[in-house]
């Protein structure tokens, strides 16, 4: 078998989104390839879709039913289990793909002895082959036989993971799964896979359609999700140590950890939980210093991260009393005056 496609697959039976995922996947242009959709614990019908592919294409398309929820990491795990392909790619069950998306990644790994190969990605908010918004998933500096310069780069912007395929040691010859029972399982573990590639090819074509709606992960912000983030940025540093690449790449672990951890959680939960707990933010910052205690010194800290970002942050550091109240303060003058505009057109 060439290739496995695991898709982790959650309440998507509205509208025809799962249908449309999976009509992508199984009019693929090549032939050696299964497909492993995991049917999470669904409360709607989607179990009775993925079964009825499962009969329309015996030998190509697997169902397995979770009796429980674990979210899509654990998802992903039971699909991994079932996989015999010796590519392995993952997809998101309400995105879709182009008719070659596979033959194409697959073909540049052959012509290049490439151990992982990525491409580019549409934004969307529509059912449709048509092109939306580009995103370039990764970049050509990063592509080719691996060095550490290389990983580096790919540490600290290492693109999505649906839009790239693994040769199955990569992934299957360690016993860490993704974790379980949390979203941004992605990130947990994208690093330790990345640094065991030693050659990545990179296609500059978008072939990987990303649906944006409103419930998606990136638009849903609660405390639970925010949680969430930090369980998976604290899984990364669990993977650095054991697999021994904290020291070698710290800055740029650090660095993520940064971003991920504390920078996106801290401005994401102050600007979408209605609810904030004074505990919560207290205690975010106070595992920020903890873990990596010089953080604010990073050179990729300074580069990155926005300049009222870093004032805000440094006052949290300082307390954070103060900073809960001047950020209130400061969103509320701001939504003062756009009120107030609106007011005047």
């Amino acid at each position: 078998m060439k290739l496995s496609v695991i898709v982790p697959v959650y309440n998507m039976a509205a509208d025809g989104k799962l249908e449309y995922c999976l009509n992508s996947l199984v009019n693929q242009t090549i032939s050696d390839y299964e497909i492993i959709a995991v049917d999470d614990c669904s409360t709607d019908n989607s179990l009775e879709i993925l079964r009825s592919y499962e009969k329309k294409y015996p030998g190509k398309f697997y169902v397995i039913a979770s009796p429980v929820n674990k979210k899509q990491g654990g998802a992903k795990n039971l699909g991994l289990k079932k996989a015999g392909g010796e590519w392995i790619g993952f997809i998101d069950s309400d995105d879709w793909v182009t008719p070659d998306f596979y033959e194409k990644l697959l073909r540049r790994a052959e012509e290049t002895g490439a151990d992982m190969v990525g491409c580019d990605y549409h934004l969307t908010g529509e059912h449709s082959m048509k092109i939306g918004q580009v995103v370039h998933n990764n970049m050509a500096s990063q592509a080719g036989v691996l060095d550490k310069d290389k990983y580096r780069s790919l540490i600290l912007d290492s693109g999505s993971l649906v839009v790239k395929i693994y040769r199955r040691h990569i992934i299957l010859d360690y016993p860490n799964r993704f974790p379980e029972n949390i979203f941004y399982e992605d990130n947990a573990i994208s690093n330790s896979w990345m640094l065991r590639v030693k050659h990545f090819e990179y296609i500059e074509e978008p072939l990987y359609y990303y649906y944006q709606h409103d419930t998606s992960t990136v638009h849903t912000i609660t405390k639970k999700r925010c949680e969430d983030r930090m369980e998976a940025a604290r899984v990364m540093v669990k993977e650095a140590k054991e697999f021994a690449f904290l020291d070698e790449y710290y800055p740029e672990i650090e660095s993520s950890f940064t971003t991920l951890f504390y920078v996106n959680t801290l401005f994401s939960y102050m600007a979408g939980v209605k609810k904030k707990e004074f505990g919560f933010v207290k205690a975010l910052g106070k595992e920020m210093k903890e873990t990596f205690p010089g953080f604010m010194e990073n050179k990729y800290y300074q580069e990155r991260v926005h300049e009222e970002e870093r004032k805000l942050i440094k006052m949290h550091m300082k307390s954070t009393l103060y900073f809960m109240l001047y950020y209130k303060a400061l969103w509320g003058y701001r939504n003062f005056r756009k009120k107030f505009k609106q007011k005047v057109r």
